[in-house]
């Protein structure tokens, strides 16, 4: 039987945890959008209170975390499908198990977080030969000249951005932008209220209140993103599809009926010029 691991995480890496708990509990599920069994493997695996402190899972909640990484795997499955031997950059991947759902057996993936994540990750999730973890923060440009350009950069930042300052998130395209000529930036965001609410502190749900989120962007504002350096050649949204229930019926809706389409969270492609400047 696999051993169990006792998880001690607080502030912004215990935000990790909560991704993989929506994960597994919507992969649970018999019709579920998102198929991750690893995930689920995981939440077995590891020693934490998970429905006592994040409340019950597979409802609204996972389900909606489900679509938003299906986002992030549809772009990184299009950049692989076009790049075979490409790499992908996963900056703050926590505890993500994208690789396990759509490696194509080719490609270089290189992780990039904080070191307590870093150890964590290597010890629940050791790296294969193509993969690497590399223990650095995603705002230090240090982790750039370990990145092999050769065959293509497709670099993701899923739920990183909103955990950092404005000035920081701008500075971070920018480098990307400047770094990776030809490359790519898959990110998310949250809108400006939620951005308030987190800051304030009033998003408290079952007795966990998530971390501040400072840096909050409305759908209507992705063209924004250009200004952070000349380098970024072009923004564009990308939309979850399908859902069920409730849920996937009002979809459509939210992304299309304003003001809701102008002020909802956000999953953008940011594209890099083959020369910058």
């Amino acid at each position: 039987m696999p051993r169990t691991l006792a998880v001690e995480l607080a502030d912004v890496p215990e935000t990790a945890l909560w991704t993989l708990y929506q994960r597994a509990g919507e992969a649970r599920r018999a019709d579920a959008v998102l198929h991750d069994p690893q995930a689920v493997e995981l939440v077995d695996r590891i020693d934490y209170p998970f429905a006592e402190r994040f409340g019950p899972a597979g409802g609204f909640q996972s389900q909606l975390q489900a679509l938003r990484v299906a986002c992030f795997d549809c772009e990184v499955s299009d950049f692989l499908a076009r790049h075979p031997r490409g790499t992908v950059v996963c900056l703050g991947e926590g505890l993500e198990t994208q690789y396990w759902r759509i490696d194509n057996g080719r490609a270089q993936w290189l992780t990039v977080d904080l070191p307590e994540m870093v150890a964590l990750r290597t010890d629940l999730l050791p790296p294969g030969p193509r993969q690497r973890y590399l223990a650095c923060s995603a705002t230090d440009p240090a982790w750039q000249p370990e990145v092999d350009p050769a065959h293509g950069v497709l670099i993701t930042a899923q739920g990183l951005l909103m955990y950092l300052p404005p000035h920081q998130v701008r500075a971070l395209i920018a480098s990307c932008a400047r770094a990776f000529p030809g490359g790519s930036l898959v990110l998310d965001s949250i809108p400006r209220w939620f951005s308030r609410l987190a800051v304030q502190g009033k998003l408290r749900h079952h007795g966990y209140t998530p971390p501040p989120m400072p840096w909050g962007m409305d759908a209507g504002e992705r063209e924004k993103l250009r200004t952070a350096d000349p380098a970024v050649a072009s923004v564009r949204d990308v939309r979850p599809s399908g859902g069920r229930g409730m849920l996937g019926a009002l979809l459509p809706l939210a992304l299309a009926v304003p003001p809701i389409a102008e002020r909802r969270p956000t999953v953008t492609v940011l594209t890099f010029d083959q020369q910058p400047g």
